[in-house]
Parts: C-alpha cells; structure tokens; sequence
C-alpha cells in the first residue's frame, strides 16, 4: 500500500531506538543493537577527510566516503524491518533519518516522501538540517564546488535500497557545503536518474596511483604468497599458539619420524596431519587416514593390515589393508588409543620392521609408511591403566605435538569465522553480511569445547537462517545459549540518561515483582495506559499504536477508568 509523508505529521517516538544503545563503560565499548559504536569528534572526522582529500583527490575521497556510509546503511535497513515489523511502511522507513539524529550525524526532515514496497514505488525529498559533514568541510576544506554530504548520501542510497528492495540513489540537489542556502537529497530509483550510470561509478574502489602503485602492490603480493606457500598446508591461525605448531611440524615434516598430534577433539588435528604429508618429500603419494574408533575391533586388523580370502567368515574376497594402500605415503591413524591390544602388537612390528602380514596370509610384505597417530586422550595414562603397549607408546611418542585448543587461540577466530562463511555461502547459495559485532563479542567469550568443529558447525546454522544480505545475530548461531563472562552495560532510558546495571536488574523480573506485591490485572492496565498517554502527549492514536491496540479499543477503555472525555485528542 502506497504511503505519502504529509508534513503535519510527526515523527514516530524514539524509545524503540535509544534503547538499543547501550553503554559498558568497564569493558569500553558502546553497543547499538548488536552492532558495536564509535564515539568520536567531528574535528577528527573533519581532519580525517582533509587528509583523504590531500592524499586522493576529490573523487577518490568522495568515493571512499560514500563507501563507507553504504556499508552503515545496510546494516540499520536490517534493524528497521526488525525494530519496527508491524508499523506503517512510513514509520519503519523512518528508522533510517531517525538514526541519522539519533547518532549526531544530520536532522533529517521529510519535505516529500512515497513509499510503496509492494508496488516497488518510492521517492523522496529531505531537508538536511546541521550536516557533520558540512561542518566538517566548512573547517577544515572551506567551501567546495559540488555537495559535501558524501557518507550521509552513501548511507541513504543503501538503507533506501535494502528497505526497498531494488536499487534506489539518492543524490543532494543543493547543500550547504559548496554555497548553498539548504541541503536537499531526492531519491527515486535508479533508472529513473541520467546520471545513474556516472554515480554508481562511485562504489566500485579504483585503485590510487594506478601504474605505480599497481606495480607495488604486485611485489607485495608475491612476497605474501611466498610466505603463504611455506604454510599453506596448516589451515587457518595466525595466533602465537598456532604459529609455533606449524614451526614444530615444518621441523619433523622433512624426514620420516612418526608424529603424535594430542589434543582436545575438534582441534584440527587431521588438517595437522595432512600438513605433515603435503610439506614432506611424500607428497606426491597417497595420504591415508582412519578413526581407528570407529571400525568394530574384529575388524580393526583386517582393514589396518589387509586380508586374505577365506581367512574368516565373510572374507569373500582378497584386499589390501590402509597400511599397503598408503605404501610410499602417509597414513594418519586418529583415536589409536581404541586399537585393540592384537592391533597394538601387530602395529609395533610394522612400525619396527617395515613389514606386515595380511590377516589369513603367512606371506611377509614390506611397506614403506609414515605414521602420524593422533589421540585426544593422555596415552600415558592409557599405558598406566594397561589400555595401551608401553613398548608401541614409546615408538609413537617420538615427535608429539600439542595442538592447541580453540579458547586458548581466540585471535585466530576472526580469520577462522571468515574462512568457514566463504565456505558455507558457497555451498547454500547464499551471501550474509557477516557476523554481527555482538554475535562476533559472543563468539570471543565463549569457551568452545568442541573446538573448531563446533565453531564450523554454529556457522553453518548461523548461515542457514540468515536471509542474504543480512546479519547473523546470536540467535542464530546457537540453540542453546551460551553462558559467557560478558557484562551487562549502562543503557539509555527514553530521556536519553544512562541507566546503571543495578537499575536494570531492579526491573528486570517485573512479572514476578508484579505477582509478589499482589498487584492486579487492572492495576497494571492503567498504569500502562496512563504511562503510554503521557509519553504520546495525550493523543490517543499514537498511544494506541504503542500499545498494540485499535483506537477505539483503546478509547474505550480510557473512558472506562475516567481518564478520557468524549472530547479525547485525536
């Protein structure tokens, strides 16, 4: 349904929106929703810009400005649709000039304004009243000869867009910043504008200097693929912890010597093993790998070592073993401590003499095999409790390697949360805006005991309920959630004021606080309606929106307690 902005109209309340700015100072950060905020001067701002200005060029600063603001506007499109699901189009549109005031960036004032998300009809016409951009110009860049208002147009072009759907642009047809008596921004979709084509140039980065800095930035990026060839193979991390694995596998990589990876499960230590295989001189031979604690332990020799036709019942069929198969390479036994004490022995002389026997066969094979065994259990305390051959333990404890676990490298999950959305938008077809910086905050006070296996599984939920171009928020990411040590922070209450966490605390059970003091039904109807009247200055239409209710079923009950007459405002 198409809805036109009249001007006598006023802008919906803005306690649905300062709520969501929430203050922990302790901890220094502000919070916007799930989104984490900056306070910062305009001056710096505007010193910031002059230094682009001086560095780029008009255009390219322009360009970069207008970025930037488009990346902030995608992100408050999403909070509208949610903060404001069952208003108007009009009032959830208005989320976007609300939060231009609300963060002290522009006072936006609707002149003209039709919107139409079914019909795909939209256009608008806005006064912008104390633009930071154009103080900020003003300062420090004096008057210049086109508009100025870049990060506030970016931001308007992708919040329009996004809320709409298609491609809207909007652009500032007058502006204080280069002389004139008012900003005013039109916006209408794009192929309604001439020069849509000339503008949308803007949001595509285009390099600084071209021949010189492209010849540069190539340099760099040979020497950075150089390092990455020396451990491309170990997966993701950058963390001290990881760093110093990798320099402990490139060491044994080179040779033979049979490698222990210990570690918690999910820690990457099959990623490990491989590693081990690729940076060695095997890696042109196969790699074999095998969770020795899923084959049944009847089985476990015959699939480890081979077997012979006939040598027991259900042996239709002569086949050689993993060890024979991995012959010239690798193979990664994971869980070796779930080897039964035959395999135990059997493994033991592999490992002493290069040789084995199928089972049902007396004929001797020589192999040539790298073991890289992996537990995530103390196989000492297995030697000790009598689970595992001191003798094998022994042979295979020649290079181990403690892999760390996810809490104790949480500065590789960032990179490890890009790597696995990449991942997952791939195989469902799917592009998000990436972690929100509150589900991201969760993430780095979670402890993680299933590791990175957990870290990938979470993602991919994250990625499954998210729709495209849109957030993953903490609700998305785990069905049960998480017990972290994150901090409840000072919010704002509808005036603006900081309310301390004790204060938060002292409202939040209020139903049960209701039920205690015996409080009735009625009661707190009226305090509701009375509350909700007071904060719409007495008109009930607006009253009745904030409460979820019809008008008349709201005047009615009004009348009913004495605190209408028939001559209610409107």
């Amino acid at each position: 349904m198409a809805i036109s902005y009249k001007p006598e109209l006023k802008y919906p309340d803005y306690q649905d929106l300062s709520e969501q700015v929430r203050f922990q100072s302790t901890e220094g950060k502000i919070w916007f929703g799930e989104q984490r905020m900056l306070l910062m001067q305009v001056s710096a701002m505007a010193n910031f810009r002059r230094e682009l200005v001086n560095s780029l060029g008009i255009e390219r600063a322009k360009g970069f400005f207008l970025r930037l603001g488009y990346q902030s506007g995608l992100k408050d499109a999403e909070m509208a649709r949610k903060l404001r699901p069952n208003s108007p189009e009009f009032e959830m549109f208005l989320v976007g000039p609300q939060l231009h005031s609300l963060k002290g960036m522009v006072n936006a004032k609707p002149i003209q304004l039709e919107v139409d998300q079914e019909a795909g009809h939209f256009y608008c016409e806005l006064e912008w009243i104390d633009s930071f951009e154009v103080e900020a110009c003003q300062t420090e860049l004096g008057l210049m000869e086109d508009p100025v208002c870049w990060s506030l147009v970016g931001y308007a072009c992708a919040y329009s867009s996004s809320f709409m759907n298609r491609e809207i642009i909007i652009q500032e047809t007058s502006c204080r910043g280069c002389g004139d008596e008012r900003c005013i921004i039109i916006g209408k979709p794009a192929e309604e504008w001439e020069n849509a084509a000339d503008f949308k140039r803007y949001f595509q980065a285009d390099p600084i200097i071209e021949e010189l800095y492209d010849l540069q930035s190539q340099i760099s990026s040979l020497r950075t693929n150089l390092k990455k060839q020396e451990g491309q193979f170990y997966g993701i991390g950058q963390s001290p912890a990881y760093r110093d694995v990798c320099k402990m596998i490139d060491k044994a990589a080179q040779g033979k010597v049979s490698v222990l990876l210990l570690g918690e499960t999910g820690v990457g230590k099959e990623v490990i093993a491989r590693s081990v295989h690729l940076r060695s001189e095997r890696a042109e031979q196969a790699f074999v790998a095998l969770n020795c604690a899923a084959i049944p332990p009847e089985l476990i020799e015959a699939e480890l070592f081979g077997v012979e036709k006939g040598a027991y019942t259900g042996a239709n069929q002569t086949r050689p073993g993993r060890f024979e198969r991995a012959s010239g390479g690798t193979i990664f036994l994971d869980e070796v401590v779930e080897l039964t004490p035959r395999a135990q022995a059997t493994l033991l002389r592999v490992l002493q003499e290069s040789e084995l026997e199928r089972v049902g066969d007396s004929r001797t094979r020589k192999i040539d095999v790298r073991v890289i065994a992996a537990t995530n259990e103390s196989l000492a305390d297995a030697v000790e409790a009598g689970r595992f051959r001191a003798d094998l333990y022994y042979r295979l404890n020649v290079f181990p390697v403690q892999v760390p676990p996810l809490r104790e490298r949480l500065e590789d999950l960032p990179l490890l949360v890009e790597h696995f959305l990449s991942k997952f938008h791939l195989q469902y077809h799917k592009r998000t805006l990436g972690l929100s910086d509150k589900a991201l905050e969760l993430c780095l006070h979670y402890t993680w005991p299933g590791n990175i296996r957990e870290l990938e599984n979470v993602l991919e939920r994250g990625v499954i309920l998210t729709n495209n171009n849109e957030t993953i928020v903490q609700e998305a990411l785990f069905a049960v959630f998480p017990k972290t040590s994150d901090p409840h922070g000072d919010r704002l209450n509808a005036d603006g004021e900081l309310v301390q966490p004790t204060d938060m605390e002292s409202t939040a059970d209020w139903v049960k606080q209701i039920f205690e003091r015996n409080v009735s039904l009625e009661a707190v109807e009226e305090q509701l309606m009375r509350r909700a009247m007071e904060l719409a200055q007495q008109n009930v239409s607006q009253a009745a929106r904030m409460l979820g209710l019809s008008r008349p079923a709201l005047a009615y009950r009004l009348k009913k307690i004495g605190i209408l007459n028939d001559g209610g405002a409107d």
